[in-house]
């Protein structure tokens, strides 16, 4: 097991949250032109890697001001049983404070020219972003889950963004008939746009620090990711 505590490089700022602590860490890109719409990247459960990272980093490529809070406050694995432990530690309340802080911090930094703004996330990141969008309402504009949904109870009543997921057939984690009824759901409960994409690939498909990874899949669903919080984040 490998882990880094309360010491990650990879934090770059620090916002308020409604966390015991009061304040959050994340690492934070501006584009190159110096402004953009706003977008939340949600970690994956190994923490806020490289890979994760990675996302900011390009996403900030393609003009977004990005953010990815850091919800393990500096720890993080390549371990599945450390990874999952770190999960179960990290109640949803707090997660959600953490990231309604990230929220109102990326509105108010000056480079953001978004009146919302998109959350992007992947597998536990993924189900976040459901819940968040559901929470923040029209603070959200598009909501892109990756290979994670939250769990059958979920309210999504709150929900006004548009929402864009990415699946993969070949996921035994993420049942497709679940992701399909948590599809009609949000459909039903919010009455947005929802659009899920099922691709020819296993869970985690766009990490390419994994074996799951699949490039024409991954790389497919970046496209579409793209062009999507394009046209919702404003």
């Amino acid at each position: 097991m490998s882990h880094e505590q309360h010491a990650n490089p990879r934090q770059n700022v620090t916002f308020d949250s409604a966390s015991e602590s009061g304040h959050a860490h994340g690492y934070l890109r501006v584009p190159r032109a110096g402004s953009g719409p706003g977008v939340v990247v949600v970690q994956e459960w190994w923490g806020l890697t490289d890979h994760v990272a990675g996302v900011v980093d390009r996403l900030a490529g393609e003009g977004f001001v990005a953010l990815a809070p850091d919800l393990y406050g500096g720890r993080t694995t390549h371990d599945a049983e450390e990874a999952e432990r770190f999960l179960t530690e990290l109640p949803p309340e707090r997660a959600a404070r953490d990231l309604a802080g990230a929220v109102t911090y990326l509105l108010a930094r000056p480079e953001t020219t978004s009146g919302t703004v998109g959350a992007v996330g992947f597998c536990m990141g993924g189900a976040f972003v459901l819940t968040l969008a559901a929470q923040q309402g029209e603070r959200i504009g598009a909501a892109v889950p990756w290979y994670g949904i939250p769990g059958p109870a979920t309210d999504f009543s709150g929900l006004r963004a548009a929402v864009l997921g990415h699946f993969g057939e070949e996921d035994a984690s993420v049942p497709l008939e679940a992701v399909r009824a948590t599809e009609q759901r949000v459909r039903e409960q919010a009455g947005v746009d929802v659009r899920f994409e099922v691709y020819p690939a296993p869970h985690a498909f766009y990490n390419d620090e994994r074996p799951s990874y699949r490039r024409e899949p991954a790389e497919l669903a970046w496209e579409r990711t793209a062009a999507f919080l394009r046209e919702h984040v404003r």
